[in-house]
């Protein structure tokens, strides 16, 4: 009853910030309208009694009254419904805001890593889908706890022990609780299946993925794992379902039992003259109406206990661990220029709930002012070491000092908004061309003169040719008819977006031409090395990661990373005397070019 007590307290107070007008006619019509149950109920008797007595006019004004009472109850619950729909639709949407404020809204990304957090939080967004029947299991709930007060008051009028028929209600309130268990620890178990499933389903019909998998004959493959992981989250669901109906069908049994007892008690009070017919009419119309009231609580209460574990998992995702602000209470704050640069001192890092470190014991200098490129195998590290740098992850052990300062005693977003990043993984906004590149600094993202600026230093004018309305062009099939780019056209934006931010003190381009060919890559790289020693004055580095190795000779000095910690450090030429991973990379990619 606690865990109810909280989830209506929850529904409420949701409810009541939404649209309290709506609310509250909603919760007055229900009441009425279920109020008409009982009312029917006692009319029957009257009724029967004045039809047996030969009154006829009587009883056809309480004929007339229960036909009204039925009315009412459907058009009051019709009018209703129309309320409370409105209030769960805002509130589903209310509480899809703050799942977005929960996954976005953090100082880092850690947790978005951890595979807890997305089940939940693909658990929630399931769930939040049901906020209607949420708030109407609320109203009804109440509704109906004020119908079983007053069908309890007419039985006790008749029979003292007819008070206990409502207790009947018990054993299947109950075993209604433990099946929505069963079946919420089913639906958490089918998570993983079902986001696995529906990955493979955008796999198998978005336009990016399907021509691949039609020409490696692969889409059949793709439907046959779909089918399995869907097949297997059914399972669970299933078997989840199954055990909750067979214990929900224990405790209606019960339930029944115990109508029965209460309909032979008062017929043989009626042998025995003591009750009218119309009493014996009214108790078995009452037993029926708590039959069918104690069936919709049951299925308003699982709705209600359903709408508790939402409750719950997303408290759960309020306090999830996520990384504190930094502390800039101290007074540090981010140089204007760097005179030293960027210093990493033992930095290592293990992602949440794993125990193997990607990074160890990472010592590194990166001077101001200065060009750096970071190779590596796949799997090194590199990319994990980029987010660090962004502020995007805190280093386990170790920190990070910018000109001295660590990146823990200052603000964040003070940190990320003098940094400028291209990742490896890069997003594909479907927005206007304008928009797209302007999310690289909102300040400006009005700035058109500066957009194409940052479009032309990325050697994106292509793409301006390619979308119909130019800059006001939107992009992409996801929700409209927008220009369809190629990998290489969508990078080249992402690189644009990178270049609009000015006087970064760190600028990282993590792999910025993957999808472009060596020669477009070298072009990239001659402008943004170009660009860096042209704000050598700010004391700004540039970070390069790269596997061509034609791109990195450009470098001032390159950093080599292997198994989570820097192996090489130096000039080109000096790694090349050096024997060790460089040369031998190296060598390999030189080999493959004769």
């Amino acid at each position: 009853m606690t865990n109810l007590a909280h989830t209506a307290r929850w529904l409420i107070t949701l409810s009541w910030r939404t649209d309290r007008g709506r609310f509250t006619k909603a919760a007055v019509l229900l009441s009425v309208g279920y109020l008409a149950t009982p009312a029917i109920a006692i009319a029957l008797r009257e009724f029967t009694d004045h039809l047996l007595a030969d009154h006829l006019v009587t009883a056809l004004v309480f004929g007339a009254v229960i036909a009204s009472a039925l009315i009412a109850e459907l058009m009051l619950g019709h009018f209703a419904h129309l309320y409370y729909f409105e209030v769960g639709e805002q509130a589903e949407l209310q509480v899809t805001s703050e799942l977005i404020a929960r996954a976005n809204g953090t100082q880092g990304v850690e947790h978005l890593d951890s595979s807890d957090f997305a089940d939940t939080m693909a658990v929630v967004r399931e769930d939040i889908q049901k906020m209607r029947g949420y708030v109407e299991a609320l109203l009804q709930i109440g509704a109906l706890t004020v119908q079983l007060a007053l069908t309890t008051v007419i039985l006790g009028s008749l029979e003292p022990w007819l008070l206990l028929l409502p207790l009947g209600a018990l054993p299947p309130v109950l075993m209604g609780r433990y099946a929505q268990r069963r079946i919420d620890r089913a639906k958490v178990t089918a998570a993983e299946h079902n986001r696995r499933a529906r990955h493979l389903l955008h796999l198998a019909t978005s336009s990016q993925s399907a021509k691949e998998a039609r020409l490696f004959g692969a889409d059949r493959a793709l439907v046959r794992l779909h089918d399995r992981s869907w097949s297997a989250g059914t399972a669970h669901v299933g078997r989840g379902h199954l055990v909750g109906a067979a214990l929900r069908g224990l405790g209606q049994i019960a339930f029944t039992l115990a109508c029965f007892a209460a309909i032979y008690l008062v017929i043989r009070k009626a042998a025995a003259g003591t009750v009218t017919i119309g009493d014996v009419v009214l108790v078995v119309t009452v037993a029926v109406q708590i039959n069918v009231q104690v069936a919709a609580a049951l299925g308003t209460l699982s709705t209600l206990q359903a709408a508790g574990h939402t409750a719950g998992r997303l408290e759960t995702l309020r306090t999830w661990p996520t990384r504190p602000a930094g502390r800039g209470s101290e007074g540090k704050s981010v140089p204007a220029s760097l005179h030293r640069g960027i210093r990493l001192e033992g930095v290592g890092f293990t992602y949440p709930g794993t125990d193997r470190p990607v990074l160890r014991d990472v010592t590194l200098d990166l001077p101001a002012g200065s060009t750096v490129a970071l190779v590596g195998e796949n799997g090194a590290g590199k990319s994990t070491l980029v987010k660090l740098l962004c502020g995007l992850y805190r280093p386990t052990q170790g920190r990070i000092l910018v000109d001295g300062v660590d990146l823990h005693d200052v603000p964040a977003q003070e940190w990320k908004s003098r940094v400028s990043t291209l990742f490896q993984d890069f997003a594909r906004f479907e927005l206007a061309l304008r928009d797209n590149v302007g999310v690289g600094d909102l300040a400006r993202i009005d700035d058109d003169e500066a957009i194409l600026g940052a479009v032309r230093t990325a050697g994106a004018e292509g793409v301006l040719r390619r979308v119909p309305d130019g800059i006001g062009g939107t992009l992409g099939r996801g929700y409209c008819d927008g220009a369809e780019l190629s990998g290489g056209q969508w990078q080249s934006l992402a690189l644009a977006r990178a270049a609009l931010r000015t006087g970064p003190l760190l600028q990282i381009l993590d792999e910025p031409a993957s999808a472009l060919d060596a020669t477009a890559e070298h072009a990239v790289f001659e402008k943004y090395a170009g660009s860096a020693r042209a704000a050598a004055e700010q004391g700004g580095v540039t970070l390069f990661v790269s596997h061509r190795f034609s791109t990195v000779l450009m470098a001032d000095r390159i950093v080599v990373l292997e198994g989570g910690t820097v192996a090489q450090c130096g000039a080109h030429g000096d790694l090349l005397t050096e024997t060790g991973l460089y040369a031998d990379l190296f060598a390999l990619q030189a080999r493959s070019y004769r």
